[in-house]
Parts: C-alpha cells; structure tokens; sequence
C-alpha cells in the first residue's frame, strides 16, 4: 500500500524515518512510502487534516489545536518525547534577561517551540509580546542560518545544532528540559477516519517504526552513513544527535507517546496561551495507543 507521510525539514528528529526507508523496513510490512519533508511546521499538520497526508511526524501542540478546532487528528506513536533543545543566542548575550527587546525565531507563534520560548523567559521577568519579538522563521536549520546571519539574536537549537552552535561561540542560554523533564514535542499523528479505515496501514508503520529505533538503539557507527546522507551531518556531529537522542531516550525505543509528556505539553501551553480549558484536558483524549499495541504484538520481545 502507498501512503505519504509528512515530515519537518532535514533534521535528526526524522532519523528513524530515514532508517526504516533505508533498512527496507517499510517494504518488508507491505508499504510504499512517499516522504515529504517540509518547512513549515502548520503546514505539515494542514496537510495531515486535509487527507494529502496520510500519516505525519509532527508537532504535537498542532494536533491539539486541530482537535479544538473541531478536527479529528490523533496521536498514534511518538518521536521526540523529551526536550533536545537548547536556547542559543548570538555572542554578547550571556543571560536570559539579556534578551530583552531581542528578536528570538520560533518554528510558530501559534504552537511548537514558542511555548517553551514562552516559559524559559517567564521565569526570568520577560513576557511576550512587550519584551520580546517571536519571529516564525521556521525550524531548526532555518533558525541557525537566521541566527548566523544576525536576523534573529535567539532560538532553540536542538541536537546537534546545539552543539555545534556552542564550539561557534554563540552563548548557550539553557536547557527547556530543566524546567520540564518530560514533553512530548513530535509525535506520529493520524487522521481517525483514516486510521480507523486503513488500521492495517497504520500498525504495519508503527511495526517498522519501532524495528527503526531498535536497529539505531543497537548501530550508532552504522547510523552516521543515513544521518550524513539526510541530514548532511558529518561523523562526529551524527554521534552527538545518537547520544543525546537515540541513548539519552529522547526516541523511545518502544515508539510510544508519552502520556505524561502529552499532559505536560497540554498544561504549559495552557498557561503561557492564556487558555485555561485546554488545561483540564486529558492526554489521554488525544492518544490511540491501540495501534502501537498491535505493532508491538507482532514483534519479537527486546
């Protein structure tokens, strides 16, 4: 069966995609898939509610905005669990409150990283819109291209971009997982109409999926080859993103969302958007793990 999937940009978030193209996972479980790789994080999340995606790996927030909106997104699978960022500026400025008056970028105003942005700078007496400027510029090649060229003074770099940003001199600002250990920022989503029709698809995706994070959990020298062709990564920098992703556990080897990473997201975004029913919601309204269920039932135990 050919199904498209819809991914954000070349960053490392996508590395189990890329495995289970490369290792012939998806093919081994009866499935053809086009990737789209696109910048714009609403975009992605547009395209899934549309039906011009069938499956995405995307930002979790979108689908609990499509979901207020009166859409029937779900959360199937998860991908980046826990925080992977670091809040990076340009040379000169050494402490949040520096950062007042700056220009910081942010993949969107409406969800993403802003709420985190929104948070980090909360604790330090800086408070959005008065104080500060987000910009929507785009992910996280996009803010470290801005970010060199001086357009932006600030942005969240993730893995290894975060790394590599600190070797260049630009000062690193902290971590949003100090505030929060658990969040679940990129997840694997679907349409439930769609789901509910085409479940085989669904969960012979999810068996490939979690037969990905296993092969990069068990391969790290082996990885670089697939992290340098699609993310253009060199060995070293392809290393950093492994350790701190695939053995820090930000990928979860079981290729499930977080409950309690959801509800965190659920909470913070409501109190930095001001929207107070989204708090008393549940994670669990937004998840199926239905589907990861029957993946996992088809597989040799770890």
């Amino acid at each position: 069966m050919k199904i498209r999937v819809g991914a954000v940009s070349r960053n490392y978030f996508n590395m189990p995609l890329w495995v289970a193209q490369d290792r012939g996972l998806f093919a081994r479980h009866g499935l053809d898939v086009e990737l789209h790789l696109i910048e714009a994080i609403d975009e992605v999340t547009g395209r899934l509610a549309a039906g011009d995606l069938q499956i995405d790996l995307g930002v979790t927030e979108n689908v609990i905005l499509e979901c207020e909106r009166g859409g029937s997104l779900v959360i199937v699978g998860g991908n980046v669990n826990r925080l992977p960022f670091s809040l990076m500026a340009r040379p000169g400025i050494r402490s949040i409150a520096e950062l007042k008056g700056a220009r910081i970028g942010v993949s969107s105003v409406e969800a993403g990283s802003s709420s985190l942005v929104m948070r980090m700078l909360a604790e330090h007496g800086l408070h959005h819109p008065q104080d500060y400027r987000l910009l929507p510029v785009g992910p996280i090649l996009a803010r470290w291209r801005l970010l060199q060229s001086g357009e932006i003074d600030a942005g969240l770099q993730g893995a290894p971009m975060n790394r590599i940003a600190a070797a260049a001199g630009f000062s690193d600002l902290g971590s949003p997982r100090d505030l929060f250990p658990d969040f679940q920022f990129t997840s694997v989503n679907v349409e439930r109409g769609w789901a509910q029709v085409n479940r085989p698809a669904v969960v012979a995706f999810l068996r490939a999926w979690i037969e990905a994070h296993r092969w990069l959990l068990a391969h790290r020298e082996e990885s670089r080859a697939v992290a340098a062709r699609e993310a253009s990564l060199s060995a070293d920098e392809a290393d950093i993103a492994w350790d701190e992703m695939v053995a820090g556990g930000i990928f979860p080897l079981d290729g499930r969302a977080g409950v309690a990473a959801v509800q965190t997201l659920i909470e913070v975004s409501a109190l930095i958007r001001a929207l107070p029913g989204r708090a008393a919601l549940r994670a669990e309204t937004y998840i199926d793990g239905s589907f990861v269920d029957a993946a996992e039932a088809g597989l040799p135990a770890t």
